[in-house]
């Protein structure tokens, strides 16, 4: 039998100074472990959270700490219209400081970016379904380091405090 899948891509709204956390998860209580998760990693983080579930209801389910984070994860979200993902919306903190503690979430099946770059979702669908097929995460390499370009990254890192 056929199946005709449509495939498209859905650009993320990212502001300026935000990041993302994309990833795929199973189970209704996911909005609330993955606050808790955050907030706990870093109690003045601002972020919003978006979980979509795949069956019962099928709602977009919503935490977070301020009111724009939140409703820009939605609305990505309902751009994405895919069963069982989540979004999180990150604001004056990085992705890494909280990546590992998500990853170990019980119900956390897979992530597809944790970025401040430009992202876009490649989705596939049919008539009834749909799926994140992956995801385009900044742009393609320049070229190679210089030495000068190693020097200007350790001291970004050491700026930036992930590096003594």
């Amino acid at each position: 039998m056929a199946i005709g899948l449509d495939i498209e891509t859905v650009d993320i709204i990212l502001p300026e100074g935000c990041s993302i956390i994309l990833g795929q998860s199973h189970f209704i209580k996911t909005v609330e472990d993955l606050y808790e998760i955050i907030i706990t990693s870093n109690p003045k983080a601002e972020f919003g959270i978006a979980f979509s579930e795949a069956s019962g209801p099928r709602l977009i389910r919503r935490e977070g700490t301020t009111l724009d984070l939140t409703e820009l994860a939605i609305k990505n979200l309902m751009a994405i219209s895919v069963g069982h993902v989540f979004l999180i919306m990150l604001r004056n903190i990085f992705p890494i400081s909280v990546l590992n503690q998500i990853k170990q979430c019980q119900e956390i099946v897979n992530i597809y970016a944790a970025t401040s770059n430009p992202v876009k979702v490649l989705v596939a669908r049919d008539h009834q379904q749909a799926a994140i097929l992956g995801v385009m995460d900044g742009f393609s390499p320049l070229g190679v380091e210089t030495d000068d370009n190693v020097r200007e990254r350790m001291k970004f890192l050491r700026n930036i405090g992930y590096k003594k």
